[in-house]
């Protein structure tokens, strides 16, 4: 019998399952240490710090970045300073764990 006239098979396609879920990439963001992206170590401790004395406000509000009685925008520039704390916490978390950073 000859097989010329059969089809040829079709590639066969790879699960769901295989690929990694945009989800764990958008939380890659969040959880990787800022040292693996090129940043010092001190500069990201530095910005932990200014995060925190933003976020305390020693000033009472003489010194807000973005005004908070803007609608939307006026809470932008605290969020930026928790994001700071975050990653601060996430790369003191990454070296108590002993991870080496990566080249």
């Amino acid at each position: 019998m000859d097989n010329s006239s059969l089809p040829e098979p079709k590639p066969t396609r790879h699960s769901d399952a295989d690929a990694p879920a945009p989800e764990a990439d958008r939380l890659r963001f969040f959880t990787t240490p800022l040292s693996r992206r090129g940043l010092p170590v001190w500069l990201v401790y530095l910005l932990t710090v200014l995060g925190v004395i933003y976020l305390l406000n020693p000033t009472l509000g003489v010194f807000e970045l973005v005004p908070d009685n803007l609608p939307f925008i006026g809470n932008l520039d605290e969020g930026a300073a928790v994001l700071l704390i975050w990653f601060g916490l996430v790369e003191f978390l990454s070296g108590k764990k002993g991870v080496p950073p990566s080249e």
